[in-house]
């Protein structure tokens, strides 16, 4: 416990001091965002600075070696994470380059994801002791998905990146719902690693979880500080760099896990966040209907007058609530 909470205070206080550095960087190399007028409410938040997201890559990439000696499943969770960062970076980078709101073409993003992904679940499957096996919500006992594990890691990460960089819409909402995701999901993983230990496994699954929520209160720490820039108004923004990244992480440490069917729970904001959009573009290519004035759902919520911060209340609320809800479940 004491460790995770020098981890939490370790990254919280070096991306305080990167944070300054960071924007008076990018202000210097001119990385603002140009922001497509779909929403009234964001004309104004042209030209605002970009990629902010970095901080959690340089961060937790520092601290992890200071808090936490090598294994090659929380080195290659973190390592995929990172490269999920780079392929928003790139997305950026395109955008500020270019000075539009295009980066990547989706079929390059898509390409990028899923190659990722395939090397990970590959790895996860094959040299790792947690092979096929998930975790039942709410329990101890395991299913063993065999080689059908490795397209379901395909499929959690994909949706799971897409989902976080969908919900990147308005300041402070992603940031805020990942730190809500990766709390209660530390705490979730601490239970379930005790139930285990008591139970008698003393193997690489009690060490895997340990490392990850190492991982996870790094994160914690670094958006958390990052969120003091980024609420409404912000300063700067996460990025593609920043969700993808977040994203990245929190489908790859399920993973790592194998806590794969707890994430769409307690993801849950992150999931509609996906699904309002497909349901949007179902029904309008089906009936030339929209169900939504805009999809995303918090931009369908902007859209009915409700402000940005209390769009992330909201959001958060129920994020906070899944998650005392599976404590609960998980404590029982």
């Amino acid at each position: 416990m004491i460790k995770l909470l020098l981890a939490f205070l370790s990254s919280f206080a070096l991306s305080l001091i990167l944070m300054p550095i960071i924007i008076k960087i990018f202000k210097r190399k001119k990385a603002g965002q140009t922001i497509l007028n779909y929403v009234e409410e964001h004309k104004s938040k042209n030209g605002t600075l970009t990629m902010g997201g970095v901080v959690f890559m340089i961060t937790t990439l520092i601290l992890a070696f200071v808090f936490l000696k090598y294994d090659t499943t929380w080195f290659l969770t973190l390592l995929f994470s990172l490269f999920f960062g780079v392929l928003g970076f790139m997305d950026d980078y395109l955008k500020i380059k270019y000075k539009q709101n295009l980066g990547l073409k989706p079929y390059q993003k898509i390409i990028g994801q899923f190659g990722l992904s395939l090397i990970f679940a590959i790895f996860i499957y094959f040299f790792t002791t947690q092979a096929g096996n998930i975790f039942v919500p709410f329990n101890l006992t395991t299913l063993n998905a065999k080689y059908f594990i490795i397209p379901l890691i395909i499929l959690v990460l994909i949706a799971t990146t897409n989902s976080v960089n969908l919900t990147d819409g308005l300041d402070g909402l992603a940031g805020s719902v990942s730190l809500y995701y990766l709390v209660f999901f530390t705490i979730i993983t601490s239970i379930l690693g005790n139930k285990l230990y008591l139970s008698g496994e003393t193997g690489a699954i009690i060490t895997n979880i340990q490392n990850i929520n190492i991982l996870s209160m790094l994160f914690v720490g670094s958006i958390l500080a990052f969120l003091l820039f980024n609420t409404n108004k912000a300063s700067i923004f996460m990025g593609d760099v920043g969700s993808l990244c977040l994203g990245g992480y929190i489908g790859a440490s399920a993973c790592a896990v194998g806590l794969e069917l707890i994430l769409p729970i307690l993801g849950f904001c992150f999931v509609f966040s996906a699904i309002s959009v497909i349901l949007q573009v179902a029904v309008y290519k089906l009936k030339h209907k929209r169900i939504f004035k805009m999809a995303p759902f918090h931009h369908h919520l902007q859209m009915s007058n409700l402000s940005e911060p209390k769009i992330v209340i909201i959001y958060s609320t129920i994020t906070v609530i899944l998650g005392v809800i599976c404590v609960i479940f998980y404590l029982l």
